[in-house]
């Protein structure tokens, strides 16, 4: 028989470190992409569906960087067509604002409306569980998205008014978006992704994200605490020098605590106290390479290192799975996360 999923106020327990549950919270499934696994992908939603998922994920409609929808041509981050439209770029080095004299005011004087009627595509009806709201691209992410990668990384040093500028804008499109999502979604939380690390380190000196990311991001984290909803982070990469500055900015549950970056142990016994882990299980080397019984012992690994008293942690995978995912060590996955997960 399928385990039933846990209450909404049971994950919430978990979350702020009240109790913890007859289960680690499960959420695998919010990372697995059935649709990749071709003529495999009615087993894989069979698999997913014999396991409870502890969330309910519903997306938002982000604006895109050029496209606009049909039914508001307004609704995207640039107030022009891509000029490079048909050519090839990394997508972190796709450079839609190109010049911040000649297009940032027309960029900010028509930046998308917050109160876009189709922003929240989605709205199933509670049934008991958490309610998780989520879009990809915060600050970090998006800004890079707009000017690419290696002029982002300048721009804290050459254009920092601008790139205050830019900031401050999306501030308020999320905060005016969260507003939205509490009053019309009724969410518990909402999630979104950053990041902010390499495999050895951070994009850039720690003493950047002070000047150019804690204000913006407390000012948004403020206003889901301000709303009732708690404040998810995804960021991969080696985060550790800036994981004090992101439980200070508000970040209730952070993921992936990305393996092979950080020592794991080492970040639950420094933080583990003062937010929720949300471990990735690794997607990089155990999940395409390893056997059932190795997915096994590592889902013990990350149950054994990161559970508390109290709670503050839930298990899912560290980024997206795919088709290199064999499906018995998805099976192993999930069945894992939730038996031992309910002997700890």
């Amino acid at each position: 028989m399928k385990t039933d999923p846990l209450s909404r106020e049971e994950v919430i327990a978990v979350i702020e470190g009240k109790a913890t549950q007859t289960r680690v919270p499960n959420l695998v499934q919010f990372w697995v992409h059935p649709e990749e696994f071709g003529a495999q992908q009615n087993e894989v939603l069979d698999l997913l569906d014999r396991y409870p998922m502890d969330a309910q994920a519903i997306p938002f409609n982000i604006p895109t960087v050029f496209d606009a929808p049909a039914d508001d041509p307004e609704y995207r981050w640039v107030n022009f067509k891509n000029p490079r439209e048909g050519e090839t770029h990394g997508i972190d080095e796709i450079v839609a604002i190109e010049d911040w004299d000649a297009q940032l005011e027309g960029v900010l004087t028509n930046f998308p409306n917050p109160d876009y009627e189709n922003l929240f595509p989605e709205n199933p009806e509670s049934d008991g569980r958490y309610r998780l709201g989520y879009w990809w691209y915060f600050f970090f992410e998006r800004f890079w998205s707009l000017r690419g990668m290696t002029n982002s990384l300048m721009d804290f040093y050459e254009y920092p008014d601008e790139v205050h500028e830019l900031f401050d804008k999306l501030a308020d499109f999320y905060c005016r978006m969260l507003e939205r999502a509490k009053n019309e979604l009724n969410l518990d939380g909402v999630f979104v992704s950053d990041d902010l690390g390499t495999q050895a380190n951070t994009f850039f000196n720690p003493d950047l994200f002070d000047e150019f990311f804690a204000p913006y991001y407390k000012r948004v984290i403020g206003k889901a605490h301000e709303l009732g909803m708690h404040f998810w982070l995804h960021s991969c990469g080696n985060i550790e020098k800036i994981i004090p500055k992101l439980i200070e900015a508000g970040v209730d549950v952070l993921h992936p605590i990305q393996k092979y970056t950080m020592e794991e142990k080492n970040i639950a016994d420094q933080f583990g106290k003062d937010l929720c882990i949300w471990a990735g299980f690794d997607v990089q080397q155990t999940i395409p390479w390893g056997t059932t019984e190795e997915v096994r012992e590592e889902v013990r690994f990350l149950i054994d290192t990161y559970a508390r008293p109290e709670g503050r942690l839930m298990i899912t995978a560290g980024n997206g799975i795919n088709a290199d995912c064999p499906i018995p060590s998805l099976e192993a996955l999930l069945d894992e996360t939730v038996k031992y997960g309910s002997a700890t």
